[in-house]
């Protein structure tokens, strides 16, 4: 359960933003969408080896 605390003097929107970010953090709505189907388990290691491939290409370039 996600707590936030509101402070005196703080309006809601701020309170609201940092439940929001807490939310997002917390990862319950990308693992939500992740059980709406069935992925393969050999499906989802391709996926992960794809993600981890264009990330350290991403990287390789922003050091040069």
């Amino acid at each position: 359960m996600i707590i936030v605390n509101v402070k005196d003097n703080e309006s809601v929107d701020k309170a609201l933003k940092r439940f929001k970010k807490k939310f997002e953090r917390t990862g319950v709505l990308k693992e939500l969408r992740a059980r709406t189907f069935f992925l393969k388990p050999s499906i989802r290691q391709r996926k992960q080896k794809e993600r981890a491939i264009y990330k350290q290409q991403l990287f390789a370039t922003d050091n040069y």
